[in-house]
This record gives structure tokens, sequence and C-alpha cells, in this order.
């Protein structure tokens, strides 16, 4: 214990001397009339991949590039340094003939993790590595602080979330991870605007938190003295637009849920939500299916995936299965067999659930379902069918009214998307709203609320309508190898340090 306390003690002592020195660095600097910070602006010509890409077209040419210093060479009249920007890393040559002794005296201070602008000739050294002979540079920022230890670089995983800045500047893939998230939402976009789809938004702040099951968080309005919620979904909004005649709209936006956390959850998320009037649950599969097809074809041209230790394949058809198929297949249980509520309790305490208010055989299927199937359907599988008593705003089945038509969409074990055929009754829906009301009543905080006003724009009409939810995050995870959600966050929820 007190070889690591000394350990401790030393890495703060050099931690402190390291603070000291580079700071004095700015000092020497300001007093000199060369304060970086006060440099407002640099015209910058070239990214180090178009160079690096186009260095036929560029050799011997003068570009002027910026970004951070992440190594230095020193061979005495000469060094070689490696810049970073956004696109990549670039290597650089200083040479005492070329910019004069006092500058290189003054490059020779420069600190890794600085930030510097560049204006240079294009060329290739006898290694064969394609450089820039710089003329002459600029500090524009002073980084009094180092960055992680070269060779080890962050590993931490805790510290990476919390100071993301260090782990984009360290760890390139992870920059990589959130241009391809960024390049996936606009194919998004692309894909729902080439089909007739409105983009619209609508309130975070909800009287009534609707739209799906879960706890919302809190938060009070001072103007109006009235507790409000975050949204944990834009659903009834939307389906209202669908009332007013839009017919193809969508959101992709935040949500907030106030639950666990986990590799597979955050608090806030971001979802896309789409409703399309005419329609119904197949044909939201047939679009769910088109979609991660455009993803894949137009963001990685490729349709298998590697996830984890499972290689995935987007490619049409995909799979479907009612809930009552799925359940029977894993656990040889069929209950469309099971007659009652009771029987359904009686096999679910043989198998060894807890059925604690649970009220219904519906809500034990799921339950089954939840238990033995979920983590079993690895690739592109459509779960469709869902009992009523878990699907509040879906439409029944004709043949089977316990039933509904919706469908969940699992890849990795792992729930991607959510859809139904949209409940348009709004007698059906009322009530389903006062069964919601008497499970809160009972204690569940995440059963939805009587919401009037919906049921109101229910009753002007609203069309046959399919609808679907995608979870963003959980789809960039897929397509990006990511593990934990908190890799496809650029700031993930995280607990104060102590």
């Amino acid at each position: 214990m007190s070889e690591n306390l000394n350990t401790n003690v030393e890495d703060v002592q050099d931690l402190n001397e390291i603070l000291k020195v580079r700071r004095q660095k700015l000092i020497e600097l300001q007093e000199k009339g060369k304060d970086p910070f006060h440099v407002v602006k640099y015209n910058v010509t070239h990214k180090t991949k178009q160079i690096l890409d186009s260095f036929e077209e560029l050799e011997g040419q003068t570009v002027s590039i910026a970004g951070r210093l992440m190594a230095k060479r020193g061979m005495g009249k000469t060094s070689f340094c490696d810049l970073l920007d956004r696109d990549g890393r670039i290597q650089l040559f200083f040479r005492i003939n070329d910019i004069g002794e006092e500058v290189y005296e003054e490059f020779k201070k420069l600190d890794i993790g600085d930030i510097i602008g560049v204006e240079g000739t294009v060329f290739k050294t006898r290694m064969g590595e394609i450089s820039i002979r710089v003329s002459e540079y600029t500090l524009l920022s002073k980084s009094l602080r180092p960055l992680p230890e070269k060779f080890h670089g962050l590993k931490d995983t805790d510290l990476r979330y919390r100071q993301r800045y260090l782990d984009l500047i360290v760890n390139p893939d992870v920059a990589n991870t959130f241009i391809l998230r960024s390049k996936i939402i606009t194919a998004i976009r692309s894909f729902l605007d080439k089909r007739g789809f409105i983009e619209v938004e609508t309130p975070l702040l909800n009287l009534i938190p609707g739209g799906a099951n879960a706890r919302p968080f809190i938060t009070h309005h001072n103007t109006l003295d009235l507790d409000m919620y975050l949204r944990i979904a834009p659903e009834l909004y939307l389906k209202r637009l669908i009332v007013g005649g839009m017919e193809k709209v969508y959101e992709l936006g935040r949500m907030f849920r106030n639950e666990g956390m986990s590799i597979k959850h955050n608090p806030e998320f971001t979802m896309l939500e789409l409703y399309e009037a005419y329609t119904d649950y197949y044909g939201m599969m047939e679009l769910t299916e088109a979609l991660y097809n455009y993803i894949a074809d137009e963001v990685f041209g490729t349709k298998v995936f590697q996830y984890q230790e499972h290689e995935i394949d987007v490619s049409i058809p995909w799979a479907r299965l009612t809930m009552t198929d799925a359940v029977k297949k894993y656990t040889n249980i069929d209950f469309d067999d099971v007659s009652s509520y009771e029987e359904a309790v009686s096999i679910a305490k043989e198998k060894g659930l807890d059925v604690e208010g649970l009220n219904s055989k519906g809500e034990i299927l799921n339950l089954f379902f939840e238990e033995f199937v979920e983590d079993k359907l690895i690739q592109p599988t459509f779960i469709i069918d869902y009992p009523v008593e878990v699907s509040p705003l879906t439409k029944r089945k004709p043949d089977k009214p316990e039933l509904t038509e919706r469908f969940e969409l699992f890849i990795t074990g792992r729930e991607m998307a959510n859809a139904y055929s949209e409940l348009n009754d709004p007698i059906d829906q009322k009530e389903r709203f006062l069964e919601q009301v008497k499970k809160r009543e009972q204690g569940d905080e995440e059963a939805n609320m009587m919401d009037e006003d919906y049921v109101l724009a229910l009753e002007h009409g609203l069309p046959p309508t399919g609808g679907l939810g995608v979870g963003i995050d959980r789809l960039v995870m897929l397509f990006t190898n990511s593990y934990s959600i908190r890799d496809v966050l650029l700031f993930p929820t995280m607990k104060p340090r102590e």
C-alpha cells in the first residue's frame, strides 16, 4: 500500500512540475508579445488527408495546415514532428536553414499537444514518407497540460468517457466511430426524404409523458408554476400530425428515461420515430429492412458486419416469428394452449419466474419471451403479434383480439426497433389508457397516464397508420462494432466524481 502511495505522490509531483514548466513557457511568450491566445484566425488551405491522397498534384506546392503537435524527433539542426488534424496525421520537417536560428530555437520549446499552423512545401523524404517542409509556423494555442502517455494511450474507460476530448485526440478509431455515426444519421434522413417523409420537431417538455412505458424525468416551469416531464417518446405528438393530414412524418431527437444504466441503456438517447398513413406493421417491416440495407450500402458498402463474436448479415429478407411461436421454439411451451391466467402463473412458477405485478396471461407470455428468447435472436429477426396488455397504443389483430399488430426487431440479442399498426379507435384507446391508469395506481411508475387531448385528436379521425421507432445508438453500435452504448455517445451520462 505504501509503495502505491509513493508512486501516486511521485506522479503528482511530476505532473505539477510539467504544469509549472508549461506555464512558464507561456509567460515567456507573453512577455515577448507572442501570446498564442491572442491569435484569432489562421488561414488553412489543406487538410492532412487531402495532401496524402493528392501528393502527385501537390508535390512541390505551398500549403497551409493547422492541427495539434503529436510527436517531435529532433536531430540537431533538423527536426521531424507529427501534426494531427481531423482527417489524420502528417509529418512536418523543420530545418534551421529554412526558418532561421531564432525561430528554430522557439520551435524546439514547443510541447506535445500545442496547436500550431504551418506553411510549407509538400515533398517526400528519402524514406518515402509524404511530408511538409516548413517555411514558417504559428503557435495558435498553448497546451498547458500533457496528453496521456504516448505508448500506453488513454486506456481508462471511465476517464475516456469523462474527458472525451482526450479520447478523440489519442485514440483515432474513436473519432472514426463518431464520423460514421454522423454519416449514418445523414443516410437515415436521405432515405426517408426520398420516400416522401417530412422531418418535424415536437416538444421536449411534456405535460403528460406518453408514447412509451418508462419512468420520466420531472422538471418545473417557473412562470407557469407547473411540473413538466422530459419526453420519453414523441409518438402522441407525431400521430396528431397524421390526424392533421401530414401523412408521412419523422423526428430524429433526444429522449429521456429515468431508468437504469447499462451497456445498452443511457438516460438520454437518440430515437428515430416515424409515422406513415395508410399502411400497417407489415409496411413498417418492409421499411425497416430497406432502411438498414440503405445504410449498409451508402455508408459501408457491405451487408455483412462483425459484431463482437458474431457475423451479422442484414440482407433482405429477415426472419419473422410470432411471440407465441418464439416462446414455443425455445421453451416448448405453447401459450395458445394455455387457457387461463391461473394456468400461465402455474407454468411460470415451474420455470422459476417471478410474476408479481403481472395480472394477465399476455404479460406472462411477454415475460417468458424476455427471459428465454430475447438473447437468442442474433441475426435480424422480427418478433410479431404482441399481447394487448403490453401494447397500449397498438391496433388489435382482427382474428385474435387478445394480440396486437406489433413487432420488435432483434439483432445480437437486443431490441433494435419497435413498430405498430397504430390504434386509431378513440374508444378503445381511452379504455386502454384507463387500464394503464389503474397500473399506475397500483405502483407501476412506467405505465401510461391518461391523455385526454390525444383521445380528442383521435376522435377527429386518425387514418390507418404504421409507426416505427428505431434506437439510433444501438443501431450505431451494431454498424461500428461498439460493445457499449457509451462508445457511441460523445458525452454519456456519468456519476459525478467523488
